[in-house]
């Protein structure tokens, strides 16, 4: 097995590790949780740059990476929940909000292409940031506050930004930036991708 399969292996078995840790430990996990946080960031990042290196980003690894980060946080939400609660049941209307989007994101993509969504874009990177400093926040420091907030409404614009891609695009593709290039893609209109953005 290549390296980058083994960096969303490890990812992968991150999942179950950090909801065992938060179930049977609560808040006596909070860093332990944190730390293997951004042990699962620091492979997600390195498994695209080796896989690009060694030529390897297929699509079979692009989706398997795009459904292990999906389980890898979602893991770390739950994670948060069972260490600190009360926190994130003060955001639980807008949380249970992105879950829908979430999940209304794949119900399309299934409808539409048979497939689960692997756009990749910009804002769902950005969100992805504001998830880590986030969950952080709630780990490190037991405080959620006005970034939960924030990462709520960048959470609803991102999933609406990946179902107007699925929308958009005339046949699946993977690792599309944002709509504007699904519209592109729909008109026949080249466009470079950003190596960095396929990761």
């Amino acid at each position: 097995m290549s390296i980058p399969y083994l960096l969303i292996l490890f990812r992968f078995l991150l999942a179950p590790t950090v909801l065992l840790l938060s179930y049977f430990m609560t808040e006596y996990a909070s860093f332990i949780v944190l730390v293997l946080m951004f042990l699962g960031l620091i492979s997600d990042i390195f498994d695209g740059i080796i896989a690009r290196k060694m030529k390897i980003d297929t699509e079979k690894m692009r989706r398997l990476d795009s459904q292990t980060d999906l389980i890898f946080w979602l893991s770390i939400a739950v994670s948060c929940y069972l260490i600190y609660p009360e926190l994130i049941k003060e955001n639980l209307i807008g949380m249970f909000a992105v879950i829908f989007m979430e999940a209304l994101c794949y119900g399309v993509s299934l409808i539409k292409f048979g497939k689960e969504t692997c756009t990749h874009a910009f804002v769902s990177k950005i969100w992805g940031l504001t998830l880590l400093a986030t969950f952080t926040s709630i780990l490190g420091f037991a405080y959620s506050g006005w970034m939960m907030k924030i990462c709520i409404i960048l959470g609803l614009i991102s999933q609406l930004d990946v179902i107007l891609i699925i929308l958009f695009l005339p046949k699946w593709t993977h690792d599309i930036p944002s709509f504007y290039h699904a519209i592109l893609i729909r008109k026949g209109i080249k466009f470079k991708k950003s190596k960095y953005l396929n990761s």
